[in-house]
């Protein structure tokens, strides 16, 4: 039987129809894209607050055991000076118990000090508790061997050395009790983000490298270039930074974590880290 076929029920898109289908399906996953990277830094940035969650309460358990909080840095003298030379035990070494971390602590020599030879296996220790999620994965010292902290301690209010004189809560040699923050503890800050340095120190020097002034800057861009404000043997500190948008975490000294814009009033910023200004702070400033 012979058999004809018509091509007047051929199905089929046209090039034209193609081409829009196309259109759309991009204009979809255009708009879909900034969601999906919005909802991952949110994620990552409740995973930081958690992390400086821990860090916080680790720091009340060592006020606990010893009715002061660790030094911000110990040292035999000050003002403390970036460069890997004299003691710098910074506050991450005195709060590695309280972090489940009490057979890096015990390898730890606190009489050597932070550059010794006999601390370098600690010092290479990389730890994600005081790794905020969203830094760089570049990110390290001139040979990527001292892993760095993203978190460090508030020394004092303006840009000064740290040194035994400091207005903060972590300062030379300091034992801050929570008597000491006439201020309150609420509404004085404790912990900040900053951004890594290419020739950052590591996690267990107190030296800039773990301790901070009170000023929230926006982050500079990696490069693989010495950081000015980072130069071996300056006396400057530095303030906060964070590789989140619009702002950071900062733990204040009742445990709590907030984020700050970096829109925050600077003047604010620096009665929050002010352990004993004696000046008013509402909570809904902040």
């Amino acid at each position: 039987m012979k058999r004809t076929f018509s091509s007047s029920g051929t199905a089929g898109f046209t090039l034209v129809e193609l081409l829009v289908v196309i259109a759309i399906i991009g204009i979809l996953v255009g708009l879909l894209l900034p969601a999906v990277q919005a909802a991952r830094e949110a994620a990552r940035r409740c995973s930081c607050m958690n992390n400086m969650t821990q860090v916080g309460l680790a720091m009340h358990h060592f006020e606990f055991n010893h009715e002061y909080l660790p030094a911000g840095v110990l040292n035999d003298q000050g003002p403390v000076r970036y460069e890997p030379i004299g003691r710098h035990i910074s506050w991450t070494v005195q709060i590695l118990p309280h972090l489940e971390q009490t057979n890096l602590y015990k390898s730890f020599d606190m009489t050597a000090g932070a550059y010794a030879a006999v601390n370098q296996p600690v010092r290479k220790a990389t730890l994600a508790v005081f790794t905020c999620p969203s830094s760089p994965s570049s990110y390290g010292s001139v040979d990527d061997t001292f892993p760095m902290s993203n978190y460090a301690g508030v020394s004092n209010a303006e840009e000064v050395p740290i040194d035994a004189s400091n207005n903060g809560i972590l300062y030379l040699n300091s034992r801050t009790k929570f008597s000491d923050i006439t201020d309150g503890a609420s509404n004085t800050m404790l912990l900040g983000e900053k951004t890594s340095a290419y020739n950052d120190l590591g996690w267990i020097s107190g030296t800039r490298a773990t301790l901070r002034n009170g000023t929230l800057a926006q982050p500079k861009p990696y490069m693989n270039q010495a950081d000015p404000s980072s130069e071996t043997g300056s006396l400057e500190v530095g303030g906060f930074s964070s590789y989140h948008s619009g702002g950071g975490n900062f733990v204040f000294g009742d445990g709590s974590v907030r984020f700050l814009s970096h829109n925050t009033d600077p003047n604010l910023l620096l009665l929050l880290c002010n352990r004993k200004d004696g000046k008013f702070v509402s909570t809904a400033d902040f």
